[in-house]
């Protein structure tokens, strides 16, 4: 499967906005049920996240698409690893004060929140970029390869 780095703007914010609309609507539900909140508790949280995730996602993505033209390596299954990790971080530090302020958790029981929340997206992370790459190149690459 050839990856393509040259992804215009347009399909940059497809790929952001579909990520993140997936996965927010998993948290919501989740976090609702999880820590007995109201789905508009829960739900503007992932919409507050969602919309900060979304450019992030957007910058963390086109600078890593930098860094593999510059350096030429391939996305292995470690590649994926840290792209997902560098990508949670960046998250995490941002997101935690939002999830104490929202919810009105202590700095430790947001830290905890994050914490989980990146236990489920640091495989969601991986498996999604990795489907995407792969329906990306079935529908659009191979047709290239072929004209």
């Amino acid at each position: 499967m050839e990856i393509e780095l040259n992804k215009s703007v347009k399909e940059r914010i497809f790929h952001a906005v579909i990520f993140e609309v997936t996965a927010n609507v998993i948290i919501a539900l989740s976090l609702a049920w999880l820590m007995n909140v109201s789905v508009l508790q829960s739900g503007s949280l992932s919409v507050i996240s969602a919309l900060t995730a979304t450019v992030w996602n957007f910058i963390f993505n086109k600078l890593f698409d930098s860094l593999q033209k510059k350096y030429q390596f391939e996305r292995t299954f470690l590649i994926r690893a840290i792209h997902a990790v560098g990508f949670e971080t960046g998250l995490i530090i941002t997101l935690m004060p939002v999830a104490m302020i929202m919810l009105n958790l202590t700095m430790t029981e947001a830290f905890f929140v994050e914490i989980g929340l990146v236990l489920f997206f640091l495989p969601y992370t991986m498996l999604f970029n990795w489907l995407y790459d792969y329906l990306r190149w079935t529908f659009v690459g191979r047709k290239r390869s072929v004209m």
